[in-house]
Protein backbone atom coordinates (compact mmCIF):
# COMPACT_ATOMS: atom_id res chain seq x y z
CA UNK A 1 0.00 0.00 0.00
CA UNK A 2 1.28 3.46 -0.73
CA UNK A 3 2.05 6.25 1.90
CA UNK A 4 -0.20 9.26 1.10
CA UNK A 5 3.22 11.06 -0.02
CA UNK A 6 3.57 8.63 -2.68
CA UNK A 7 -0.13 8.69 -3.76
CA UNK A 8 0.41 12.65 -3.72
CA UNK A 9 3.57 12.58 -6.08
CA UNK A 10 2.33 9.78 -8.19
CA UNK A 11 -0.63 11.52 -9.25
CA UNK A 12 1.70 14.63 -10.17
CA UNK A 13 4.61 12.47 -11.93
CA UNK A 14 2.51 9.57 -13.31
CA UNK A 15 4.89 5.82 -14.11
CA UNK A 16 8.02 8.65 -13.82
CA UNK A 17 7.90 9.16 -9.91
CA UNK A 18 9.67 5.59 -9.21
CA UNK A 19 13.15 6.75 -10.76
CA UNK A 20 11.99 10.20 -9.59
CA UNK A 21 12.20 9.31 -6.08
CA UNK A 22 15.26 6.95 -6.16
CA UNK A 23 17.32 9.30 -7.44
CA UNK A 24 16.26 11.82 -4.37
CA UNK A 25 16.91 9.57 -2.51
CA UNK A 26 20.26 8.98 -3.48
CA UNK A 27 23.02 11.88 -2.54
CA UNK A 28 22.52 14.80 -3.70
CA UNK A 29 25.48 16.21 -6.34
CA UNK A 30 27.68 19.41 -4.83
CA UNK A 31 30.23 21.17 -7.16
CA UNK A 32 32.68 23.93 -5.57
CA UNK A 33 31.90 27.29 -7.00
CA UNK A 34 34.28 29.81 -7.12
CA UNK A 35 33.63 33.38 -5.81
CA UNK A 36 35.07 36.89 -6.10
CA UNK A 37 37.58 35.77 -8.22
CA UNK A 38 39.08 32.75 -6.28
CA UNK A 39 38.74 34.94 -3.18
CA UNK A 40 36.70 31.45 -1.42
CA UNK A 41 35.09 28.71 -2.90
CA UNK A 42 31.49 27.76 -2.03
CA UNK A 43 29.67 24.27 -1.92
CA UNK A 44 26.36 24.11 -3.35
CA UNK A 45 24.15 22.17 -6.10
CA UNK A 46 25.23 22.95 -9.25
CA UNK A 47 21.48 23.48 -9.84
CA UNK A 48 21.18 26.21 -7.44
CA UNK A 49 24.12 28.38 -9.52
CA UNK A 50 21.47 27.51 -12.45
CA UNK A 51 18.95 28.96 -11.26
CA UNK A 52 20.73 31.95 -9.22
CA UNK A 53 21.91 33.01 -12.43
CA UNK A 54 18.28 33.57 -14.65
CA UNK A 55 17.93 36.84 -12.05
CA UNK A 56 20.63 38.50 -14.62
CA UNK A 57 21.18 36.34 -17.61
CA UNK A 58 19.64 36.77 -21.12
CA UNK A 59 18.27 40.45 -19.61
CA UNK A 60 19.38 43.88 -19.46
CA UNK A 61 22.30 44.74 -17.59
CA UNK A 62 21.23 46.36 -14.34
CA UNK A 63 21.88 50.03 -13.69
CA UNK A 64 25.34 50.54 -11.88
CA UNK A 65 23.25 51.69 -8.90
CA UNK A 66 20.34 49.40 -8.38
CA UNK A 67 19.46 47.69 -5.91
CA UNK A 68 18.95 43.95 -5.17
CA UNK A 69 16.95 42.00 -2.67
CA UNK A 70 17.24 38.37 -1.84
CA UNK A 71 13.79 37.87 0.58
CA UNK A 72 14.92 34.87 2.24
CA UNK A 73 18.24 34.55 1.12
CA UNK A 74 19.65 31.73 3.76
CA UNK A 75 21.91 29.53 3.87
CA UNK A 76 23.38 32.05 0.64
CA UNK A 77 24.12 29.57 -1.71
CA UNK A 78 22.25 32.12 -4.22
CA UNK A 79 23.10 35.15 -2.64
CA UNK A 80 26.89 34.34 -3.13
CA UNK A 81 26.32 33.43 -6.95
CA UNK A 82 24.31 36.60 -7.50
CA UNK A 83 26.80 39.08 -5.79
CA UNK A 84 29.48 37.54 -7.63
CA UNK A 85 28.11 37.78 -10.58
CA UNK A 86 27.02 41.49 -10.29
CA UNK A 87 30.93 42.63 -8.73
CA UNK A 88 32.20 41.21 -11.45
CA UNK A 89 30.33 42.94 -14.13
CA UNK A 90 31.14 46.26 -11.97
CA UNK A 91 27.98 46.64 -10.41
CA UNK A 92 28.40 49.33 -7.76
CA UNK A 93 24.59 49.18 -6.26
CA UNK A 94 23.22 47.34 -2.82
CA UNK A 95 22.59 44.02 -1.91
CA UNK A 96 20.07 42.90 0.64
CA UNK A 97 20.73 39.74 1.88
CA UNK A 98 17.09 38.91 4.13
CA UNK A 99 16.80 36.34 6.60
CA UNK A 100 13.00 35.94 9.44
CA UNK A 101 14.77 33.54 11.13
CA UNK A 102 17.78 34.59 13.62
CA UNK A 103 19.32 31.11 13.63
CA UNK A 104 19.60 30.86 10.35
CA UNK A 105 20.53 34.71 9.55
CA UNK A 106 23.69 33.84 11.64
CA UNK A 107 24.32 31.36 9.56
CA UNK A 108 24.15 33.77 6.52
CA UNK A 109 26.11 36.24 8.20
CA UNK A 110 29.05 33.57 8.35
CA UNK A 111 28.80 32.68 4.76
CA UNK A 112 29.07 37.07 3.95
CA UNK A 113 32.26 36.71 6.90
CA UNK A 114 33.78 34.42 4.94
CA UNK A 115 33.21 34.28 1.10
CA UNK A 116 32.65 38.24 0.56
CA UNK A 117 36.18 40.18 0.14
CA UNK A 118 36.18 43.54 2.27
CA UNK A 119 36.31 45.72 -0.74
CA UNK A 120 33.18 44.01 -1.77
CA UNK A 121 30.94 43.76 1.92
CA UNK A 122 29.65 47.11 2.11
CA UNK A 123 27.53 46.48 -0.67
CA UNK A 124 25.86 43.63 1.01
CA UNK A 125 23.33 44.25 3.75
CA UNK A 126 21.81 41.12 5.62
CA UNK A 127 18.54 42.20 7.64
CA UNK A 128 15.50 40.39 9.61
CA UNK A 129 12.69 41.36 8.07
CA UNK A 130 9.58 39.32 7.85
CA UNK A 131 9.31 39.08 4.04
CA UNK A 132 6.12 39.11 3.61
CA UNK A 133 6.01 42.88 4.55
CA UNK A 134 9.03 44.09 2.12
CA UNK A 135 6.82 45.44 -0.54
CA UNK A 136 4.80 47.46 2.11
CA UNK A 137 7.74 49.25 3.22
CA UNK A 138 9.88 49.16 0.60
CA UNK A 139 7.37 49.86 -2.23
CA UNK A 140 9.55 49.45 -6.07
CA UNK A 141 12.68 49.60 -4.00
CA UNK A 142 14.34 46.83 -6.57
CA UNK A 143 15.11 46.14 -9.90
CA UNK A 144 16.13 42.36 -9.31
CA UNK A 145 14.25 40.52 -6.74
CA UNK A 146 14.48 36.65 -6.23
CA UNK A 147 12.51 34.37 -3.53
CA UNK A 148 13.62 31.23 -2.93
CA UNK A 149 10.81 30.63 -1.06
CA UNK A 150 10.61 28.06 2.02
CA UNK A 151 9.02 25.26 0.87
CA UNK A 152 8.33 21.22 0.99
CA UNK A 153 11.81 20.59 -0.01
CA UNK A 154 10.75 16.72 -0.43
CA UNK A 155 14.17 15.34 -1.09
CA UNK A 156 15.33 16.56 2.50
CA UNK A 157 12.10 14.93 3.68
CA UNK A 158 13.04 11.70 2.44
CA UNK A 159 16.26 11.97 3.40
CA UNK A 160 14.82 11.91 7.24
CA UNK A 161 12.27 9.43 6.89
CA UNK A 162 12.16 7.60 3.37
CA UNK A 163 8.66 6.37 3.97
CA UNK A 164 6.95 9.12 4.90
CA UNK A 165 3.82 7.56 6.16
CA UNK A 166 2.70 10.72 8.11
CA UNK A 167 3.13 13.40 5.27
CA UNK A 168 -0.30 15.12 4.67
CA UNK A 169 -1.38 16.89 1.65
CA UNK A 170 -1.84 20.08 4.20
CA UNK A 171 1.54 20.41 4.33
CA UNK A 172 2.12 21.74 0.55
CA UNK A 173 -1.46 23.62 0.89
CA UNK A 174 -0.17 25.75 3.89
CA UNK A 175 3.18 26.19 2.13
CA UNK A 176 1.44 27.51 -1.01
CA UNK A 177 -0.72 29.97 0.84
CA UNK A 178 2.57 31.20 2.68
CA UNK A 179 4.19 31.68 -0.78
CA UNK A 180 1.89 33.35 -2.42
CA UNK A 181 1.77 35.78 0.63
CA UNK A 182 5.82 36.22 0.02
CA UNK A 183 5.19 36.89 -4.41
CA UNK A 184 2.76 39.36 -3.88
CA UNK A 185 4.89 40.99 -1.34
CA UNK A 186 7.83 40.53 -3.80
CA UNK A 187 5.87 42.12 -6.61
CA UNK A 188 4.87 45.52 -4.36
CA UNK A 189 8.85 45.86 -3.69
CA UNK A 190 10.19 45.20 -7.76
CA UNK A 191 10.60 48.64 -9.55
CA UNK A 192 8.18 48.92 -12.77
CA UNK A 193 10.02 46.46 -15.26
CA UNK A 194 12.02 45.11 -13.28
CA UNK A 195 12.80 41.34 -12.76
CA UNK A 196 11.74 38.67 -10.24
CA UNK A 197 12.81 35.16 -9.75
CA UNK A 198 10.94 32.84 -8.31
CA UNK A 199 11.96 29.59 -7.11
CA UNK A 200 11.11 26.72 -4.69
CA UNK A 201 13.33 23.06 -4.20
CA UNK A 202 9.42 21.33 -3.98
CA UNK A 203 7.90 19.15 -6.24
CA UNK A 204 4.84 20.49 -5.41
CA UNK A 205 2.92 21.69 -8.26
CA UNK A 206 0.78 23.56 -5.59
CA UNK A 207 4.19 25.26 -4.73
CA UNK A 208 5.54 25.83 -8.15
CA UNK A 209 3.07 26.43 -11.31
CA UNK A 210 0.07 27.05 -8.16
CA UNK A 211 1.59 29.88 -7.18
CA UNK A 212 2.61 31.46 -10.42
CA UNK A 213 -0.45 30.89 -11.99
CA UNK A 214 -2.31 32.43 -8.76
CA UNK A 215 -0.42 35.44 -8.84
CA UNK A 216 -0.94 36.22 -12.72
CA UNK A 217 -4.69 35.39 -12.65
CA UNK A 218 -4.87 38.12 -9.47
CA UNK A 219 -2.12 40.41 -10.59
CA UNK A 220 -1.35 40.25 -14.52
CA UNK A 221 -2.22 43.74 -14.72
CA UNK A 222 1.03 44.56 -12.62
CA UNK A 223 3.39 41.17 -13.62
CA UNK A 224 4.15 39.05 -16.26
CA UNK A 225 5.77 35.85 -17.10
CA UNK A 226 9.12 36.59 -19.00
CA UNK A 227 8.51 35.02 -22.16
CA UNK A 228 12.22 34.27 -23.02
CA UNK A 229 12.91 30.14 -23.34
CA UNK A 230 15.34 28.89 -20.85
CA UNK A 231 17.24 25.74 -23.22
CA UNK A 232 18.31 22.80 -20.98
CA UNK A 233 15.65 23.17 -18.56
CA UNK A 234 12.51 20.76 -18.55
CA UNK A 235 9.54 23.20 -19.15
CA UNK A 236 6.58 23.17 -16.94
CA UNK A 237 3.57 25.18 -17.46
CA UNK A 238 4.40 28.72 -16.17
CA UNK A 239 8.96 27.77 -15.61
CA UNK A 240 10.84 25.34 -15.42
CA UNK A 241 12.29 21.76 -13.39
CA UNK A 242 16.35 20.74 -12.80
CA UNK A 243 15.14 17.27 -11.74
CA UNK A 244 17.61 14.77 -10.37
CA UNK A 245 16.47 12.03 -12.93
CA UNK A 246 17.25 13.67 -15.95
CA UNK A 247 19.82 15.72 -15.05
CA UNK A 248 22.77 13.25 -12.97
CA UNK A 249 21.09 13.70 -9.72
CA UNK A 250 21.03 17.75 -9.69
CA UNK A 251 18.12 19.81 -8.07
CA UNK A 252 15.04 19.17 -7.72
CA UNK A 253 14.89 22.91 -8.40
CA UNK A 254 11.80 25.22 -9.73
CA UNK A 255 11.87 28.71 -11.39
CA UNK A 256 10.05 31.19 -12.79
CA UNK A 257 11.18 34.43 -14.16
CA UNK A 258 8.78 37.59 -14.27
CA UNK A 259 8.81 41.28 -15.29
CA UNK A 260 7.04 43.95 -13.36
CA UNK A 261 4.88 46.21 -15.78
CA UNK A 262 6.42 49.43 -16.68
Amino acid sequence: MNSPFDDFYGGLFGSRWHPLKAALLRPAVKVTFPLFNHFSQYVLDPASVSVARQLLESLPKIGAEEKVLDMCAAPGGKAMVILDALVNSGWKGEFIANELSYARRKRLEEVVRTHVPDASRSQIRVKGWDASQIGIRAKETYSRVILDAPCSSERHLLEQDPTMQEWKISRTKQLAQRQYALICSAVLALKPGGVLLYSTCSLSDFENDGVVERLLDRKGDQIQLDPTFQPGFEKTKFGFYILPDRVEGQGPLYFCRLLKSN
